[in-house]
């Protein structure tokens, strides 16, 4: 791992990220119980959910703007149907209209300057009847403002921007058992320990690029510190911890199901 790795960019080989891998990972098993045919995921991270999404699909093509850091190399080698483009996105460029069965992308929409293009190209290349699987964090449930998003979304508004363009909308919000809240309330309850300190409340007030590396280091430190004081909590919540449901106020993340 990097001396500094970005918060947005989470290891499965960090203990300190554990809570937010697995909640990720949970997003590829879910979605890995209705895909099939020829699959497209948008925002690869580090490549730690391939293998879930893979087996499911007859083709898989994953993009991002970056190389991953800690991608599943193996994985890619090995199978013919898997291949990586290294693209930033929107436009999606060269990829072919009435294309994909299936559009995966998680945790990626509130990075992209332009959301509408960004699911009208979504729309483009998705066959007729193709779907659109799409996660993204519940604003009610940001602790701070998080300046690497340029924007977050609470359950009405991204159903009315999906609405514009798909049908059959279903809309359902990540939640987690006991031990996933109470380790909420540990990482709220460490992170008001720092913001405390923003008294003319610089975190909204400042440009985000200003604030992106200083975050970056804060949310590293109070990993590691939650991951040190309370290491059981931290360590041993799985992708078993989380759960579909109706969207509220309480859920984590948006996990939405779009048709075209």
């Amino acid at each position: 791992m990097k001396l500094l790795q970005t918060a947005e960019r989470i290891s499965h080989n960090d203990t300190s990220d554990n809570s937010i891998y697995q909640r990720s990972l949970f997003a590829y098993l879910e979605s890995a119980k209705i895909i099939h045919g020829t699959v497209l995921e948008i925002g690869t991270g580090c490549g730690y959910g391939i293998e879930h999404l893979a087996e499911k699909s007859k083709k898989f093509i994953t993009l991002d703007k970056a190389k991953p850091d800690v991608l599943s190399n193996e994985i890619l080698i090995s199978s013919d149907k898997i291949s990586f483009i290294q693209m930033k996105v929107p436009p999606l460029k060269g990829v072919p209209d009435n294309y994909f069965d299936f559009v995966v992308s998680f945790q990626v929409i509130e990075h992209i300057k332009n959301d509408e293009e960004f699911l009208n190209e979504i729309y483009r290349v998705l066959k007729p009847k193709g779907k659109l699987i799409l996660t993204t964090p519940n604003k009610k449930k940001s602790l701070t403002r998080n300046p690497w998003h340029i924007r977050e979304y609470l359950a009405p508004e991204l159903s009315l921007l999906l609405k514009k363009k798909f049908v059959n909308v279903t809309e359902f919000g990540v939640f987690g058992k006991e031990n996933v809240r109470e380790y909420y309330s540990k990482n709220k309850e460490y992170v008001r320990k720092i913001t405390r300190f923003d008294i003319f409340n610089l975190q909204y007030l400042l440009p985000r690029f200003l604030l992106q590396i200083p975050y970056d280091i804060l949310n590293r430190i109070n990993r590691k510190r939650l991951l040190k004081n309370e290491t059981k909590l931290t360590s041993t919540i799985t992708s078993n911890d989380f759960f579909l449901a109706e969207p509220n106020d309480d859920c984590y993340d948006l996990f939405f199901i779009s048709e075209k």
